[in-house]
């Protein structure tokens, strides 16, 4: 952590991703300091410019921007994050039990990740998106609700997003259970999933920590995607690939309403990768930088 402080860029890209985070859960709270309604209507102060009462200006129906840019951030962030942690636990398991048992079980999970990483993911995603949840059995208000449409891009990115931890799990699981303390722990009869729970998995959270990282980036650009083409978070509630989507009809009348649900997308993903290449090279001996 010392290491990882001292890179001013790390630092940096930490500090946004801090402030993205405290701002979005915080929003409530900004909004009842502001005395404003992030889903109020005011048709007759529609597409106002930044004042006082509202720092950015407002929207297209009057909604004050600032808190809308909050409550979408609570959104996007949130399925980038629990996406991101779903995925990386399901590829952390498969790389695992792939590299430490090897053989068959080796051979048939790792050619199942290479054919979903040989998937175009966004068409794919888009597909599955589209789906009509009320066809699969779902009553048509839980198919339509805010809490469905959150846990199925969750869902549908997780399933997509596993391969790429697998693989490096398993390459940091074939290196390690070679090892002079995994082959103690096997001479004094522990059992394979003790060793490699126990053992392996703790030496192997360098690659796994690295690739959840950056694989938040990946997620927040798939939901403002999907988003942006009406198959994820659905109006009204914000995130802000579905408010790219309502300023892109008046992107030549107010280019605020574009301009900064894009830049919260943008920085979120490079201070991401970012961050996800300072703990590469500081979990990393062998590319550490001066």
């Amino acid at each position: 952590m010392r290491r990882l402080l001292r890179d001013p860029i790390a630092l940096l890209a930490a500090l946004v991703l801090g402030a993205l985070a405290l701002a979005a859960v915080f929003a409530p709270a900004i909004e009842v300091a502001m005395g404003l309604d992030a889903e109020a209507v005011d048709l007759f102060n529609r597409l106002a410019p930044p004042s006082p009462q509202h720092p950015l200006g407002t929207d297209e129906l009057g909604r004050d921007l600032l808190l809308r840019l909050l409550e979408g951030g609570r959104v996007s962030l949130a399925v980038g994050i629990s996406a991101a942690l779903v995925a990386s636990a399901i590829g952390t398991l498969i790389g695992l039990a792939s590299g430490y048992v090897g053989g068959r079980l080796d051979a048939v999970l790792m050619r199942f990740a290479d054919g979903i990483i040989a998937l175009p993911l966004l068409p794919l995603l888009i597909v599955l998106a589209a789906v009509d949840l009320t066809k699969l059995g779902l009553p048509p208000d839980v198919a339509q609700s805010e809490t469905t449409s959150l846990v199925r891009l969750v869902v549908l990115v997780s399933l997509v997003g596993w391969p790429v931890t697998a693989r490096l799990v398993r390459a940091s699981t074939l290196s390690l259970r070679k090892r002079e303390f995994v082959e103690a722990a096997r001479a004094l009869g522990f059992s394979p999933w003790r060793i490699a729970l126990r053992h392996v998995l703790p030496n192997a959270m360098g690659p796994i920590l690295v690739a959840a990282t950056l694989s938040v980036g990946n997620v927040v650009l798939f939901e403002s995607v999907l988003s942006f083409l009406g198959l994820g978070v659905r109006p009204p509630t914000p995130s802000w690939g579905n408010m790219l989507t309502g300023a892109q009809e008046l992107i030549w009348e107010d280019a605020r309403l574009a301009v900064w649900p894009g830049l919260l997308i943008f920085a979120t993903v490079v201070s991401v990768n970012l961050l996800g290449d300072a703990l590469r090279d500081r979990l990393d001996p062998r590319t550490a930088r001066r």
